[in-house]
């Protein structure tokens, strides 16, 4: 056999060895790495939901206040011109956004049963923010800006921002240490 042939040959079976050799070691790794990470407790498991949970509750008051802030922001920049129809829908967002609020009380119970102080006096102050906002921004009221209005709704978001940083440095600990 021509020699080069054979160098060829030898140079083929040895990258086909080399990548079947790195193909085992991630597979291995990665079979490894997810029987790690597996194997979290039910107890650490349940933290997670809960906190998934908590989150949830979040976004649906985010979500409903998100539709409430516009609606009143709307209101006031068109006054008595405001359609009827679009006060009726603010009606109703408003009442849905005070009963998202008991979600939030649920949510505050939940961090508070796992310890999480801090976390719920953040959400705390995010619902305050809110109430907050709810008194300062409401159809009728002709003496506020919309800057002012854009002001209010800055605060709020920063409010929600810092909660979300807590709770995902949380959440994050809580996947590392499983």
């Amino acid at each position: 056999m021509d020699s080069a042939i054979f160098i060829e040959l030898l140079d083929t079976s040895l990258k086909v060895a080399l990548g079947a050799l790195i193909a085992g070691v991630a597979g291995w790794w990665v079979m490894r790495r997810n029987a790690i990470v597996g194997s979290r407790s039910p107890q650490e498991n349940r933290k997670l939901s809960l906190l998934e949970d908590v989150s949830g509750q979040v976004g649906r008051v985010t979500h409903t206040f998100a539709k409430y802030s516009s609606l009143a922001a709307e209101s006031i920049q068109f006054g008595k011109r405001w359609p009827k129809e679009r006060r009726a829908e603010l009606e109703q967002i408003s009442a849905e956004l005070v009963n998202e609020f008991k979600g939030l009380a649920d949510a505050e119970a939940k961090l508070l049963m796992l310890g999480e102080n801090n976390l719920e006096r953040s959400l705390r102050l995010y619902g305050s923010q809110i109430a907050q906002f709810r008194k300062q921004v409401y159809a009728g009221r002709e003496d506020i800006s919309l800057e002012q209005i854009a002001g209010f709704k800055k605060e709020v978001a920063r409010t929600r921002e810092k909660f979300y940083e807590l709770l995902s440095r949380k959440y994050d600990r809580l996947l590392a240490n499983a």
